[in-house]
């Protein structure tokens, strides 16, 4: 299967880090902002071809999938212009900064039938899946999920320390992942939601610290705390409160409420969740499935998102 991959910041090199350890898949080309990085960035991985230009990359002979690592502004637009073009593609989160947006590339995809799946990967880290494997094994239910999601991002730059050319969001970009997940994991739809924001920053235009509260139609509640603010230790911690248990993810590791590690080393082939997505994303296009985290399984978190903007920008 030959793909490209477009968009050669951090998280671009993180699927192109997975892909090497994916059978049958060959990058073809990969598309970037500026010339020269990309250039490099195509040397450093052994691709082909590197591109300033989607159109180009699409244009070549036997391309059959495309990820997309593009700044959140392209996504919606880029998504539909691959599905259009008859290729399957995976968006990274978020699919969209709107719900219209994202409503949009749902139409596209049913359109077109083409596999759109949207890079919400909590659902493929192997601590997440664990808590996952034991609900729908009728071991563990959910009775309240407590989110932190804190980085200290006063600037305008990626993962990697390196300028961006767009802007990060708490809302549309870190809240996807939790708003996403909690129905997810509880099996169930937001029914209410809440959101407060601090001061924006006077560059960026953007909040720099968010409260999110959620409860679903049986009453399972969610509390998460973003913020760019904190300085500590950075990233997105879940508590898991249950019937049966306390769990802590932090990322694809995983331990109880007393902080003891749970081995969840055998829950996948990696322990990769980036990695694990792609695995996904291919697995459906060559059985001609839906995949897990397709356009329409997340629809219901952007339609939250887009809720609790309408609240936070009164």
């Amino acid at each position: 299967m030959k793909i490209v991959v477009a968009g050669g910041g951090a998280f671009g090199i993180k699927h192109l880090n997975g892909i090497k350890n994916i059978d049958g898949v060959e990058v073809e080309a990969v598309v970037g902002r500026r010339p020269e990085p990309t250039k490099k960035l195509a040397a450093d991985f052994g691709v082909p071809h590197a591109f300033t230009d989607l159109d180009k990359a699409l244009a070549l002979p036997g391309i059959e999938a495309v990820i997309l690592c593009t700044p959140t502004q392209m996504h919606a637009s880029q998504a539909i212009q691959c599905m259009r073009a008859g290729l399957h593609v995976e968006v990274e989160i978020p699919v969209a900064d709107s719900w219209a947006d994202a409503e949009q590339v749902g139409k596209v995809q049913k359109e077109t039938g083409v596999v759109c799946m949207v890079g919400h990967t909590r659902r493929f880290n192997p601590s997440h899946q664990w808590i996952h494997k034991k609900i729908t094994a009728g071991e563990l239910a959910i009775q309240q999920m407590d989110v932190q999601t804190y980085f200290f991002r006063r600037k305008n730059i990626n993962a990697e320390g390196e300028p961006r050319s767009w802007t990060d969001h708490l809302l549309w970009h870190h809240a996807a992942h939790t708003v996403d997940l909690f129905q997810y994991q509880t099996g169930e739809r937001v029914v209410t939601a809440h959101a407060v924001q601090g001061m924006k920053h006077p560059d960026l235009g953007i909040a720099m610290d968010m409260s999110i509260q959620l409860a679903t139609e049986n009453g399972k509640l969610c509390t998460l705390s973003l913020s760019f603010n904190n300085d500590g230790p950075l990233g997105t911690f879940f508590r898991y409160i249950c019937d049966n248990g306390t769990y802590l993810a932090r990322y694809d590791d995983l331990y109880t409420g007393y902080d003891e590690p749970v081995d969840v080393s055998k829950v996948d082939v990696s322990m990769n969740g980036i990695e694990l997505q792609d695995r996904e994303f291919f697995a459906a296009i060559k059985a001609g499935r839906e995949p897990n985290s397709s356009i329409g399984q997340v629809l219901p978190c952007y339609e939250v998102l887009g809720q609790l903007e309408t609240l936070l920008e009164r």
